[in-house]
Parts: structure tokens; C-alpha cells; sequence
């Protein structure tokens, strides 16, 4: 199972809730992230993805790949892998009922934003389309969401896209609860032996703060509303982009695909 633990080097982290494939709002929070670090003390930095990064938004193809190089040239930019991510990898490594499934699970809005042909993410696709839509996505891309990190430890903080299995050691959680965990995690009153910072379970009103985990998906991609937190020095506080009018989001989404270009 793998997961990072970079110590107590990182003084102050700024965690990011579900992307799913709006790039509009990465960017828009990025700015706020920018903006709120530039007003504290200077410090060394860590921006932390909680996963789902793609599926059910339309930028997936120019986030992936910005976030992919962004890892690889910052060590300080960590993206967590998601259940969208795992099931994405599964379905382009030949996974034929993977495939269908993660089509009708956001991956059709992915495949798409890689300019795939409507044939590739139709209705019950076969084996060639399969291999065609993994070949415009490439073996690049989907190596590196595969070696993607389950976790990320920081302090007293734990990092991890859904939650974890209470009362089971980190060592010791399967790779389907981290992902995928839903009311165990969310339920449990038990200290963790650590605070959970995840995604995963959409919560529209805001972050879901409890006494053991603190969950950010604000379900940017059908609110508008991307959230961070903010941590350091076991201070918290968090950022979002407010709820955006969907036609200030099309517009917003179409001019950062321009600027990528």
C-alpha cells in the first residue's frame, strides 16, 4: 500500500477537495491559495489533491496532464489517487466491464475531453475501442495515475481521498477502504488516532467538520463551490471558490482551455 509521510520538514498545507475535472476552479483556488499564502508568514509549502481529479467535469485530459507535470517537478505537489483515478487505470489496462463502468461513471466526460470519437465512449463498447481509448490517453498518463499515493501523513493529519476503516492499523488498510470507505468511516466517533482530512462524500453546505476527520468535497462539479484547508502549526481555516453561476463557469472553463492551448 502506498503513502507518503514527509515529515514535520512541511510547515503549512493546503488540502484540495474534489477537482473532478474542473480545471476552471482548480485555477480560480490556486489563485486564492496564492493569494492566502502571500499574506502569512513565509513558510515551506505542500498542496495536497485529495483525488478525483477526473471524470463528470469537461477539463479531465488539461488537469491531469498540468497536475501530472506539477508533481513531477515540485516534490511539494502531491496528488492523491481517488477511486475515479483507480477505476480509470483498471478500465485502460484492459479491464472490458471496468470499461463500461467507468463510462458511465464520469470516464465518458474524461475520454472525451482527450478529443475521443463519440464511438470509443458509446453504449457497451468492445475490446477495440477499449484499446483505442487507451492509446489517446496514453501509457504515460496512466502509469503515473497507477503509481499515484494513497495517503499522505503530516503531523497529527491524515491525508486520504474517502476515509479509512476504524479501528484498523494505516499499515493494515486495503487500498478499496481508502477509496471507497462510505457511513463506517463517516459514522465513527472514535479517535483515529489522528485527524482525517478527505474527500469522496459530497457535503454542498461546506467542510464537514467533526472531532476526527474534517471531510472538503463541496461537489465542485456540479456547485461550483471548490474548497481547501488550510493547516499549520495545528491551526486550520479554508478557502473555496464560492458557487459559481453555471454560465460564469462554461465561460470560465472554455477560456482556461484557450489559455492551456
Amino acid at each position: 500500500m502506498s503513502g507518503a509521510d514527509p515529515g514535520d520538514a512541511v510547515e503549512r498545507v493546503y488540502a484540495i477537495g474534489d477537482l473532478h475535472g474542473r480545471l476552471d476552479l482548480f485555477r480560480a483556488l490556486m489563485r486564492a491559495i496564492e493569494r492566502d499564502h502571500a499574506a502569512r508568514a513565509p513558510v515551506t509549502t505542500r498542496i495536497v489533491l485529495l483525488g478525483d481529479i477526473v471524470d463528470r467535469g469537461p477539463d479531465s485530459a488539461t488537469l491531469v496532464q498540468g497536475c501530472m507535470r506539477l508533481s513531477q517537478r515540485n516534490p511539494r505537489f502531491t496528488v492523491l489517487r481517488g477511486n475515479h483515478e483507480e477505476m480509470m487505470v483498471h478500465a485502460l489496462r484492459g479491464d472490458l466491464w471496468a470499461y463500461r463502468a467507468w463510462l458511465d461513471f464520469g470516464g465518458r466526460e474524461t475520454l472525451l475531453s482527450w478529443g475521443a470519437p463519440p464511438e470509443l465512449v458509446a453504449d457497451l463498447p468492445q475490446m477495440p475501442a477499449l484499446r483505442a481509448a487507451a492509446r489517446i490517453v496514453g501509457r504515460e498518463v496512466i502509469d503515473w495515475l497507477a503509481r499515484l499515493p494513497l495517503w499522505l501523513r503530516h503531523a497529527d493529519h491524515l491525508f486520504v481521498h474517502a476515509g479509512l476503516r476504524p479501528g484498523v492499523a494505516l499499515d493494515r488498510q486495503t487500498p478499496r477502504d481508502l477509496l471507497w470507505i462510505g457511513e463506517e468511516f463517516l459514522d465513527a466517533a472514535e479517535d483515529h488516532g489522528m485527524t482525517v482530512v478527505h474527500g469522496h462524500t459530497i457535503h454542498e453546505g461546506g467542510p464537514d467538520v467533526r472531532a476526527n476527520r474534517i471531510g472538503i468535497d463541496t461537489g465542485a462539479y456540479r456547485t461550483g463551490r471548490l474548497t481547501a484547508m488550510g493547516l499549520e502549526r495545528g491551526a486550520r481555516w479554508f478557502l473555496d471558490t464560492g458557487a459559481l453561476d453555471a454560465r460564469e463557469a462554461a465561460g470560465a472553463g472554455a477560456a482556461a482551455r484557450r489559455a492551456a492551448s
